[in-house]
């Protein structure tokens, strides 16, 4: 009589699954980022470098100028939109996170010290996507009530006039954003927390904290608990503001290794790494795979937030969010980078992912920096998970006005944090992996296809430049393209914004007046 399977044995298949799933989406992401995105990613972040004239280079004492430029107004005396550097904090806010610390912590033990080059060269080349992203989602941005919005698909319905791709790139970005990387979010806060308490509690206490994350989620989506969402929001500068204090601090105590720890970066950048095994092509894929996870740079994502912000030209924004993947990258990136490479000399069998680095900082400063670390991450992490889902719902919108619509995604929203806490680090790596390497590809073939009308606003920025004048950006500047619905005329993008509907008002009334005149006049001849 066959024996009936126990608990014991139904666990032990769902596990082999998983590994099967797992091991799937390792070997078809890998092919995926091999031979489709990476040239895509690498060739068209060359060709908008060599388009733009190395913009992202050659205009950076622009780009913090532009950081604070002064935000065009209401009669009222409020702002038509959010500034250029509340845009600029926006996005950062959503880069900074899980990327910087569990990313490159993944990065370095997958692929050695060379993968960290390849994470900021492909910042430099990848700052150059950034700004034609950031300047079309300014181009096609749209104004409601509470002022601008827009972003790729924005520009994919406008500029390229194909709402279908817009669509396409939604649902992408609902998968990735809200799904793959809210996901990976709460996978790297249940790690750093179970790290903290040890391994004894690691059976029971993902559960819980997959189930209290997914509770305090629904109740700031479900408008019960708003003011988590104020406080994180508060709080989240100050986080990442400490832990730079903190890898500084760590760098500090090992000053002596800096320069072996800039040696090892440069020369296994460019060959095998004994160590790990890593050859070339491996340590390079990591290397763009972690950076664009982390800056986001041609993902799609920050023009979003970029497109929010109420600027006189385009071009400023982009130049603004450029900055962004500089600061992300160069900054905090680097920073996670040091704190694992001079407190972890010996990397063989290092774990992946936020392990990594959260041995490094302990190891450099003591147990009581897991429980700080923890508080970190937590506070980054799930301020970046309401961010996710706040981009989600921003295209879920774009896609249906429909209610139920916005209720069944934050359903599945709620559920994807819940797992994500649950499952393996690695499936959850690879699942996001995969799903961002998809959104890159929709958004970088339309921003190379509207890459002329970029340029085209970066040439017409610097010849105002050249005059001596702050620019200013009006759509008969290009009276060929179609699609702008804002950018009216100069004093609509740099003047109060009541006064001109009130102006266009009267205007629409002494015109009424002068048509009802003239048919009168008609009618008594």
């Amino acid at each position: 009589m066959p024996r009936t399977p126990s608990r014991g044995d139904r666990g032990l298949a769902i596990l082999s699954r998983m590994d099967a799933v797992n091991e799937w989406l390792l070997t078809w992401g890998d092919n995926f980022w091999t031979w489709v995105v990476l040239p895509v990613v690498v060739l068209l972040g060359l060709y908008f470098t060599i388009r733009s004239g190395v913009v992202q280079f050659r205009l950076i004492p622009e780009m913090f100028r532009t950081l604070t430029d002064k935000t065009p107004r209401k009669e009222s005396g409020g702002p038509q939109s959010v500034s250029a550097f509340q845009a600029f904090t926006i996005s950062a806010a959503s880069r900074v996170g899980v990327g910087n610390i569990a990313g490159v912590g993944t990065a370095i033990a997958i692929g050695g010290p060379g993968a960290v080059f390849w994470m900021w060269l492909m910042a430099f080349v990848g700052g150059a996507s950034a700004f034609i992203e950031s300047s079309l989602a300014q181009l096609f941005k749209v104004r409601d009530e509470e002022g601008f919005h827009g972003g790729p698909a924005y520009y994919m319905q406008k500029g390229l006039g194909a709402r279908w791709m817009g669509i396409v790139f939604a649902i992408i970005l609902i998968i990735c954003f809200p799904i793959a990387f809210s996901s990976l979010q709460a996978n790297t806060i249940q790690a750093t927390i179970s790290g903290s308490f040890g391994a004894d509690s690691a059976v029971w206490l993902p559960w819980l904290i997959g189930g209290t994350l997914s509770v305090l989620m629904a109740l700031v989506i479900f408008g019960g608990v708003r003011r988590i969402a104020s406080v994180t929001q508060t709080l989240v500068p100050m986080m990442a503001l400490l832990y730079l204090l903190l890898g500084l601090v760590i760098v500090a105590l090992n000053i002596e290794r800096l320069p072996e720890v800039f040696a090892a970066i440069f020369t296994q950048a460019f060959g095998v790494n004994e160590v790990l095994g890593a050859s070339l092509g491996y340590i390079i894929l990591t290397g763009v795979k972690r950076g664009m996870f982390s800056n986001e740079a041609g993902l799609g994502s920050a023009p979003n937030a970029g497109a929010t912000a109420a600027v006189t030209h385009p071009v400023k924004q982009g130049l603004v969010q450029t900055l962004g993947v500089y600061f992300d990258t160069f900054l905090v990136c680097s920073i996670t980078a040091f704190i694992v490479l001079v407190s972890v000399p010996d990397l063989a069998n290092a774990e992946r992912g936020i392990s990594l680095t959260q041995g490094a900082i302990v190891g450099s400063l003591g147990e009581w920096s897991n429980v700080l670390l923890s508080i970190i991450i937590f506070l980054l992490a799930f301020s970046s998970i309401l961010g996710n889902y706040y981009y989600g719902e921003a295209n879920i919108e774009f896609i249906t006005p429909r209610r139920t619509a916005v209720l069944v995604y934050r359903i599945f929203a709620v559920i994807a944090v819940f797992l994500g806490a649950i499952v393996s680090a690695d499936l959850v790596w690879n699942f996001a992996d995969g799903a961002m390497g998809f959104m890159a590809l929709v958004n970088l073939i339309a921003i190379a296809l509207l890459s002329g009308i970029a340029i085209r606003l970066l040439k017409d920025y610097t010849l105002q430049r050249r005059e001596g004048r702050d620019p200013v950006f009006t759509r008969d500047r290009l009276p060929d393209v179609r699609g702008i619905t804002v950018w009216e005329d100069e004093l609509t993008v740099t003047g109060p914004i009541d006064l001109i509907t009130k102006r266009r008002q009267a205007q629409k009334h002494r015109d009424h007046l002068h048509e009802t005149d003239a048919a009168a006049r008609r009618q008594n001849e």
